[in-house]
């Protein structure tokens, strides 16, 4: 059979390793649609996922990838047709079912949402798994009652993908975004994004000794975790939440019970993985619509090719990504 390229890790006999090689459609899994996969994007489940100890993987060889973006090549289910450009992210793409780190991926029907208009491939993807769950972030502090006049809203770890994500669509809606970074030489950047000022960590985390702290965030988007997250409750005004979203900062946080009973502050978790797909199809129409993130995607975005995946993998890892890294899987 035509044999295409894909990053495979593997865990033998022989030890840990990975990188690109080439295999057939008869090594993918089962799945109802084949997709010509044109872009995958960069996360740091990905980065976890390369290495011998990141506890995604559990069973080898396996191609990691939790998102794609293609064009349908073959399809045993009506709702997709050749030719249809599709996404996928979440579910069990690139965790527990091989991912889009390849130039052909087969994948149940059920995961994918078609294209959005106003969205090319390459968007999608820049936009990716970090820009849904940025939407999604969004969406839930939206239904829990923030608005524009409700104060300013936070951003931690504003210089990663959802981050810079979530600074850019919050900026569009008419919000007072503080974006906060630990990256010095990055401000001009995130002023252009739509940050109204940029704190450093020290400075986002001043107010957040004893129990409770000044009362400043209406909300705040947290895709850090750790003690960000416990320090950040402190300072949430009455009545605000905190989307969290994830871990790169790790997964315990100190907290008391004060935020939440003198305060009545609301822990939003996030989980972009099992989204319902009703959800997930409105966000997306929104993120090709009035949440477009244009100015992330124009300035924010790292595009690589499959050969260069572990250095785009290594950047995330080491906390070093600038906004979002894209693998263009195209000839």
């Amino acid at each position: 059979m035509e044999q295409f390229r894909a990053f495979r890790v593997h865990k033998d006999e022989s030890g840990f390793r990975s990188g690109t090689e080439s295999i057939t459609l008869e090594d993918l899994p089962e799945g109802d649609v084949v997709v010509r996969v044109h872009y995958s994007s960069v996360n740091y489940k990905d980065g976890l996922a390369s290495i011998p100890d990141g506890k995604i993987v559990r069973q080898y060889p396996f191609i990691p990838g939790i998102d794609l973006a293609g064009v349908v090549t073959d399809s045993r289910d009506e709702r997709f047709r050749i030719g249809d450009f599709v996404l996928c992210t979440g579910y069990g793409l690139g965790v527990s079912h091989e991912g889009g780190f390849a130039e052909f991926a087969r994948v149940p029907a059920d995961w994918l949402v078609p294209l959005p208009k106003g969205l090319s491939p390459l968007e999608a993807m820049g936009i990716g798994t970090a820009g849904f769950t940025a939407a999604l972030s969004v969406e839930r502090l939206l239904a829990n009652g923030l608005a524009p006049d409700s104060g300013p809203v936070l951003v931690a770890g504003a210089t990663g993908g959802v981050g810079s994500m979530a600074v850019s669509i919050l900026s569009k809606l008419g919000f007072e975004t503080v974006a906060v970074t630990g990256k010095s030489g990055l401000t001009d950047k995130l002023l252009a994004l739509g940050a109204s000022r940029v704190l450093n960590r020290t400075e986002a985390e001043s107010g957040a000794k004893g129990a409770l702290g000044k009362e400043q965030w209406a909300a705040v988007v947290d895709p850090v975790g750790g003690a960000v997250t416990g320090d950040l409750l402190k300072s949430v005004r009455y009545g605000g939440s905190v989307a969290l979203s994830g871990m790169a900062a790790g997964g315990n946080f100190d907290a008391t019970v004060y935020p939440f009973i003198l305060r009545g502050v609301n822990l939003l978790g996030i989980d972009s993985v099992l989204c319902p797909m009703k959800l997930r199809l409105k966000l997306w129409e929104q993120l090709a619509g009035v949440w477009k993130p244009e100015t992330a995607l124009a300035d924010w975005i790292t595009v690589y090719e499959l050969d260069r995946l572990p250095e785009a993998l290594a950047t995330v890892l080491g906390g070093k990504a600038e906004g979002r890294q894209v693998i263009s899987l195209l000839p």
